[in-house]
């Protein structure tokens, strides 16, 4: 009987980004116009690394994986959304909710840390150039691709378990336009506080401190570059700085979010909007913006396309 009982909603219905329609229609145009100008982007970003042999650096590889992951990452959230914007209930069910909450945390979480590969790599290849054809060799970046995938689905599963642990048995009003931890914890029907501690802990301490190490460790960088005289100082110096944009566009949101209880502010769903449906697809964009390398691949297999 207990079992039966363990979870007694089947599913949650989104309370949705805003209640003003007008404003739900601005977010679904700026949205869609926003998906269909720079998802082809992301992909065309990976596209070109695949083909072009030239862009073999572990940098290369890094950045072409980022672009998978924050493309798949906007498939989460934002397709539904826009959706749901036209439906008058916006419900998921609860396997659909615990599937979004399992890939938004394994996908973000893959993301985080692979930020911190890409930190580590610059680190050896400005700080300790001599090196770092033996540092990253085929075997290390294979490894090094591999852990924040293996890291995110750690992050993610040790979330999903304990949210599937919690009863639920009404209500089951979501005040989101997506299924995230907080939200979701606030909706069980016993007492959360030392769940919303363990997520706060595996969610908010881990972003934190990755946070912190990736600033330090560009900090470090930095005042390298600028001790040295080298002639790709600009060049070294260019690209930090675009890691550094992306930290603080992905780290900032995510801090807000998870590194506070799980109390409703007003500004959360604005935050979480950005951070799961704007921010992930800007990324590779912004990247790609700063590399004179990948962009003179994009032109040339554009070219190509286009004579063909």
């Amino acid at each position: 009987m207990e079992t039966e009982n363990r979870t007694v909603v089947t599913e949650f219905i989104f309370t949705g980004l805003t209640e003003s329609l007008d404003i739900q229609r601005l977010v679904f145009v700026l949205s869609l116009i926003f998906y269909i100008i720079i998802l082809p982007g992301n992909v065309f970003i990976i596209l070109t690394i695949i083909s072009d042999p030239g862009l073999t650096a572990p940098l290369y590889l890094f950045l072409g994986n980022l672009a998978f992951l924050d493309a798949s990452y906007s498939f989460i959230v934002a397709p539904r959304m826009l959706i749901d914007i036209f439906s008058e209930k916006k419900i998921i069910s609860y396997k659909a909710c615990i599937t979004q909450l399992f890939f938004l945390h394994f996908l973000g979480g893959g993301e985080f840390l692979l930020l911190v590969v890409m930190a580590f790599d610059r680190y050896i290849a400005i700080c300790r150039p001599l090196y770092y054809s033996t540092v990253m060799n085929p075997r290390v970046c294979n490894v090094m691709l591999l852990a924040p995938w293996l890291g995110g689905f750690v992050h993610s599963i040790i979330q999903v378990v304990l949210i599937l642990r919690l009863p639920f048995c009404g209500p089951n009003h979501l005040d989101n336009f997506f299924c995230d931890v907080p939200q979701v914890i606030k909706l069980a029907c016993t007492d959360t506080f030392a769940v919303e501690l363990l997520m706060i802990f595996n969610s908010g301490l881990l972003t934190l401190v990755c946070f912190l190490g990736l600033l330090t460790s560009y900090a470090v960088i930095l005042c390298h570059v600028h001790r040295s005289a080298s002639e790709g100082k600009n060049k070294a110096i260019s690209t930090c700085t675009t890691h550094v944009i992306i930290i603080f566009l992905m780290f900032g949101p995510a801090i807000f979010i998870y590194t506070r209880p799980f109390t409703a502010l007003s500004a959360d769903k604005v935050v979480s909007f950005f951070h799961t449906v704007i921010f992930p697809l800007l990324n590779p964009v912004i990247y790609t913006l700063r590399n004179q390398e990948v962009k003179t691949s994009m032109k040339k297999l554009f070219i190509r396309q286009v004579i063909c």
